[in-house]
């Protein structure tokens, strides 16, 4: 029998290293806040904040990874999309991921504080993005329209999974959150509706996998006469172009959910660990 040595622990410690996925080689970055800027530097807003964090899960807090979202980087989105434009006393919204919880993707959003965007929207665009898995929590200490978060969550699933998400893909996530926004706020109907319209829409335009803006243009209009939703032609056009850019983003989103698929759902990495080790110590 082979005597062990020093060096054959110490390689074995770092092959374990090479077999368990980055972001997952410990507790802390599977779960992940990020919070507005506005609201990590004002000690009594983060405190609310992480009340209501508290409140919704079982999670030591202090234990959780932390990023702060700027007013910089939700302009890179909002501005070429509404042309709004933020400064750092007005980035309030703040989310928290847990990938502990992954076998679906569950999106809870404290309603007494985010006023436009509704769980169903954010879990629309996720998936939208490609992301399936984890539980999302969203909330702000003060009102807010809920529309930065999203940068915040898929911040905080490129922290988690050590993934980065393409910018074709964020991109075309934002503006689906965005345009949703915009029409809520400006028409009478409402965001469960629209949630519905804009979810039963994609599975058509996906399943057929329909690229041509027009095609998209009379399928949505068909939609609004046979579910008797009023919004304007403008809205209309908006949310065609939103479901487009989508549509036209697919090659990235499935290498995407492809490339976090194999990090979350992996069963094979005790056996892998196992074999590793087995070579090395017999």
């Amino acid at each position: 029998m082979r005597k062990i040595t020093i060096g054959m622990v110490i390689l074995s410690i770092i092959l374990i290293g090479m077999v368990i996925p980055a972001g997952f080689s410990g507790e802390a970055n599977s779960v992940v806040i990020t919070y507005g800027e506005t609201t990590h530097a004002n000690t009594n807003y983060k405190a609310d904040v992480d009340s209501f964090f508290k409140s919704q899960t079982s999670l030591d807090l202090n234990n959780v990874a932390e990023k702060i979202i700027t007013a910089s980087e939700v302009n890179k989105i909002s501005s070429t999309i509404t042309g709004k434009t933020y400064d750092s006393s007005q980035i309030f919204s703040s989310a928290l991921v847990d990938l502990n919880d992954n076998d679906n993707l569950e999106v809870s959003v404290d309603k007494s504080k985010i006023t436009t965007i509704t769980g169903d929207m954010y879990l629309s665009a996720l998936k939208s993005a490609g992301i399936t898995s984890g539980h999302v929590y969203v909330t702000s200490p003060v009102t807010a329209t809920g529309e930065s978060a999203l940068a915040g969550i898929m911040n905080s699933y490129e922290e988690a999974t050590n993934v980065e998400i393409p910018e074709t893909v964020k991109e075309a996530a934002n503006k689906e959150i965005y345009t949703q926004a915009e029409i809520v706020e400006n028409s009478n109907v409402s965001a469960d509706k629209l949630s519905d319209l804009v979810d039963d829409v994609k599975e058509t335009v996906q399943e057929e996998n329909i690229t041509d803006h027009q095609t998209i243009v009379n399928i949505i209009n068909n939609y609004t006469i046979n579910n008797n939703i009023n919004i304007t032609n403008n809205d209309i056009e908006n949310l065609a172009s939103s479901i487009e850019q989508i549509q036209n983003a697919q090659g990235d989103i499935n290498n995407y959910e492809t490339q976090v698929s194999e990090i979350l759902n992996s069963t094979d990495t005790g056996d892998s660990t196992n074999d590793i080790l087995g070579g090395i110590f017999n």
